[in-house]
């Protein structure tokens, strides 16, 4: 395994769920450290790093469509969490003496910057870590479209997806201990086999880029940085 990085400018989708760590709701400031050292490990490396955060630890936009309330109300509430969960881990890496700057889809001025392409690239250039907030700034879309879609934005090589298992499966392992797990899959793939990976318009729009996708478990402290460097336990998406 090198140990010199294998990308220079990544994008990494984390799951707004593990920063609730094993409270139920809410972020546990201990989980945000250590995703955000994770992270100072691979910028130190010299990777460039755009970071994308769910908002599920806090609300889905979902939850409120499911039980007969507006859905774009509820996005919108979303894109709000999503916001909180990026003020978070960006206070995180400050902490740790990471230059961060958070970019909101949505503008909230008094709060962070407004999302530009021009904004984000001269962050990533003067070897800043980007956060996007707000997901894509549109209702019907997730966060994991967002990621694909920033990711396009700002030349990404790839995606890296932290989730709560090791890589991709043909069913949970956490529910079903027979459940089979890939090693390497196409995005054609993962979007034939129906898998729980990204939704179908963030796997497309990655496939339309050429943009793998490295999904990898956000609970494995270093597992970032092995993965930069060659190693690592992941499943990688992408077109041969």
């Amino acid at each position: 395994m090198s140990q010199e990085p294998v990308y220079k400018r990544v994008l990494f989708k984390a799951s707004g769920e593990a920063l609730m760590g094993d409270q139920g709701f809410g972020i546990d400031v201990a989980v945000a450290d250590r995703i955000a050292n994770d992270i100072a490990q691979v910028h130190k490396m010299g990777v460039e790093i755009s970071v994308v955060v769910g908002g599920g630890n806090i609300f889905r936009g979902v939850a409120v469509a499911s039980k007969g309330g507006d859905r774009v109300t509820g996005d919108h509430m979303g894109m709000l969490a999503t916001a909180i969960n990026a003020l978070a881990l960006a206070t995180s890496l400050r902490k740790l003496g990471v230059e961060t700057e958070v970019l909101s889809a949505i503008a909230m001025p008094e709060i962070c910057q407004t999302y530009s392409q021009r904004a984000a690239k001269r962050h990533l250039d003067k070897r800043r870590v980007v956060i996007f907030a707000g997901g894509t700034g549109n209702p019907f879309l997730t966060t994991d479209t967002a990621a694909a879609l920033r990711a396009a934005e700002m030349g990404a090589e790839v995606i890296f997806k932290g989730t709560q298992v090791d890589g991709i499966y043909s069913a949970d392992p956490k529910t079903n201990p027979d459940a089979t797990r890939f090693e390497e899959l196409s995005h054609e793939d993962v979007l034939s086999k129906g898998l729980a990976v990204m939704d179908t318009a963030a796997v497309a729009l990655a496939q339309e880029n050429n943009l793998p996708i490295i999904v990898f478990s956000i609970h494995d402290k270093g597992g970032f940085a092995e993965i930069i460097k060659g190693g690592g336990r992941c499943t990688i998406v992408r077109d041969k």
